[in-house]
């Protein structure tokens, strides 16, 4: 598909209609002189019938009507995650673009399949990744592409949230290997891809996991050690057990000449800014942090700023299918270290 004429609007069409799908709207709505939503569907006539009534656009309840019929440049897929692969497949077969939510799939063949029907396709496969967008963490990667750390030596990402079993009860999809994933695959998935995106490849890991409070078949709490291909070390943290609301979603990063620490909620919060050399950015540290309730960011518009811009060929992608497969290919990694009770080096596969 070529891009899109920079007078024309983008078209999208979402599918699934759950809690994610809000921003999703908003986002685009923010975007609405070179944007629109044409199609929503969901099997569920309730979430669909609230979409629909929310943002005025046509209601589908399969996939494959909205794809025979709809006019869209792009399809978003805000459905289980176990569903992405099959459902990218078609839009790509389609001749559509695919914005996936994360993680683009829980297995690692599943998200090779994705790109791999993108590129056949000619389509563009895009990973919602809206955290980076985030203030905090765009000055973080600013200081670390300056090297203003010199040689990083440890890493911590701590996810202290809180799902309660009603959480899962409320959709059978919820804490399922087939559709879901646990702890990492789904509410740690954003701080697992700051692992890669931040500090760089990785070049092994050792994980441990464990569903200990929560009726459900992937884990509620899991821990890693990480050791990058630079030779900074570090931990990965994560559970949805914290009595009795979300704490903390933080990143610290301690290097030769260097000390940050982002924390908050949702990494929403400077707490630490240290570097042997001062640089006037820093001031833009007291007007980075922001309050939030949510554990979601406020990148979701950013990062649709950027995806019409690549329809529309004014700027490359920032995350992209194969950026996508970084962050996945660290979480299967993860995975098989735990149930193997192994170290697992990476890439997966050469």
């Amino acid at each position: 598909m070529t891009a899109q004429n920079s007078n024309s609007k983008v078209r999208f069409a979402l599918v699934g209609a759950g809690r994610i799908a809000t921003n999703h709207f908003k986002s685009i709505e923010s975007h609405a002189e070179r944007c629109e939503l044409v199609g929503v569907c969901d099997t569920d006539p309730q979430a669909l019938a609230t979409a629909t009534a929310l943002t005025g656009a046509k209601g589908y309840s399969q996939l494959n009507d909205l794809l025979a019929e709809t006019s869209a440049d792009c399809v978003i897929l805000t459905t289980p995650s176990g569903l992405h692969a099959t459902q990218a497949i078609a839009v790509a077969q389609s001749g559509r673009h695919v914005l996936t939510e994360k993680p683009m799939a829980t297995r690692w063949r599943d998200g090779l399949a994705m790109v791999e029907a993108c590129d056949l396709a000619g389509v563009k496969l895009f990973v919602v990744k809206q955290n980076r967008r985030n203030a905090t963490l765009q000055l973080l990667k600013q200081a670390i592409d300056q090297k203003r750390f010199g040689r990083i030596y440890s890493v911590a990402v701590n996810v202290f949230w809180t799902r309660p079993q009603d959480y899962y009860d409320a959709a059978k999809w919820r804490g399922t290997w087939e559709f879901d994933g646990g702890a990492f695959m789904n509410q740690a998935s954003h701080y697992i891809d700051l692992l890669q995106w931040l500090v760089g490849p990785v070049e092994s890991v050792m994980a441990y996991t464990g569903t200990l409070a929560r009726n459900i078949e992937a884990e509620d709490t899991g821990v890693a050690a990480i050791r990058w291909r630079n030779g900074a070390m570090g931990t990965l943290n994560v559970t949805m057990l914290t009595y009795p609301k979300n704490l903390e979603g933080s990143i610290t990063i301690l290097g030769e000449t260097g000390t940050v620490r982002i924390g908050g909620v949702a990494v929403n919060e400077i707490q630490e800014w240290s570097f042997a050399e001062q640089l006037p950015d820093d001031d833009l540290i007291k007007t980075a942090n922001y309050q939030t309730t949510s554990v979601y960011g406020l990148g979701h518009p950013l990062y649709y700023d950027n995806v019409i811009k690549t329809l529309r060929g004014e700027a490359e992608a920032e995350t992209d299918g194969r950026s996508g497969l970084k962050s996945l290919e660290l979480l299967v990694a993860m995975y098989q270290s735990a149930r193997n009770g192994s170290r697992v080096p990476l890439p997966l596969e050469i």
